[in-house]
């Protein structure tokens, strides 16, 4: 993996409770972490993947790269959620046999599989390869973004005078880095699960080809919501409750059963998702499972999630994927990041001529 002035990119991960910023860069002997840094936003700033206060955010993410003296205006950026459908498709192999022949088809095929005009979307695509199960088939990664979204995201990235030029998956993001850590030569079949503020994104994998994704509305901002009714406090202040910053408001007995509660609701979403999956898969079953974004930190949650699924959990470490001078990033500063620093990291590997 090469990197340029012209064609490397910083990867600007853009989450409805943090903003975090990456940057790599190639010293010869691999990928070396320049840059990371994080920022907050304040509750509702993003809502269902919908911007709401553009202009307090481009202040954020223009703040935020003067603070980590980034210098780069281009950079790669992810969505995710109800606004993206990502589907493997399988299709005529015929359909392949010229450029037009095939952007029809698989126009054709997405409006079988997108719940939304297909008007209103973005639709892009990446050939598989052949079907294990028919010669005459291939399979292809159909993605599809609603326009609208996209066009936001846009909006925002022009008022931070920045260059967005590479729009991504959230998904994608994460198995880049994990694709570039000792996991992603495994051969296992490893299931990535990001859970975020507002959404949680299951990617199975096995030999860098994603086998299933899917994403739900779980997420820290249950627990933000369930602390701030049973406080009677702000969002802002329950995020505090949670967070250790606040710990008058409820007492330490009360968040842990809450935190617990959901880390069991999430595992039984999660193991129905994997019931699903395995009943129907012909590539074996799940080796392990790799977990990052916030919740991860959720107490009782990774122990729930390993019991649940028979299956050794753990926290994934991005970091793993680049190589960190310790001169420049303390251990501790690793540590307390690791969680949230996936997407931004996977969005930094991707270059400008990427597909």
């Amino acid at each position: 993996m090469l990197f340029n002035k012209k064609k490397h990119l910083v990867g600007l991960d853009i989450g409805t409770a943090l903003i975090k910023v990456a940057e790599v860069k190639d010293s010869g002997k691999g990928v070396v972490l320049q840059k990371f840094g994080v920022a907050p936003i304040r509750p509702g700033s993003i809502e269902d993947n919908q911007i709401v206060k553009i202009d307090e955010l481009a202040q954020v993410i223009k703040t935020l790269f003067k603070s980590q003296n980034i210098k780069s205006k281009n950079i790669a950026i992810a969505t995710g959620g109800s606004s993206v459908v990502v589907k493997t498709i399988s299709m005529s192999s015929a359909a392949s046999s010229s450029e037009s022949a095939l952007l029809e088809s698989i126009r054709f095929e997405a409006e079988q599989y997108i719940p939304y005009d297909i008007d209103d979307m973005n639709v892009d695509f990446q050939i598989l390869g052949d079907s294990d199960s028919n010669s005459d088939q291939m399979n292809v990664l159909l993605v599809a973004v609603k326009k609208d979204i996209v066009a936001s995201y846009i909006d925002l990235i022009d008022l931070a005078e920045l260059n967005a030029q590479v729009i991504d998956v959230d998904s994608f993001a994460f198995q880049n880095i994990f694709e570039a850590s000792s996991h992603g030569n495994s051969g296992d079949m490893i299931m990535l699960i990001d859970v975020g503020a507002h959404k949680t994104s299951l990617n199975i994998v096995k030999e860098n080809v994603s086998l299933m994704m899917r994403d739900s509305s779980s997420g820290l901002g249950q627990i933000w919501e369930e602390i701030s009714s049973d406080a009677n406090c702000s969002l802002d202040d329950a995020i505090k409750i949670f967070s250790g910053e606040e710990k008058k408001i409820m007492p330490i007995d009360t968040l842990d059963e809450m935190c617990q509660n959901f880390g069991k609701m999430w595992t039984m979403e999660i193991q129905n998702i994997v019931k699903t999956f395995q009943s129907k898969s012909t590539h074996g079953k799940i080796n392990k499972v790799l977990v990052t974004g916030g919740g991860s930190l959720v107490n009782g949650f990774i122990d729930s999630l390993a019991e649940g699924l028979s299956l050794p959990v753990s926290i994934f470490n991005p970091f793993e994927g680049v190589s960190v001078n310790p001169k420049n990033f303390s251990s501790s500063f690793i540590n307390q990041n690791a969680p949230f620093a996936s997407i931004a990291l996977g969005l930094a590997l991707r270059k400008v001529d990427d597909k």
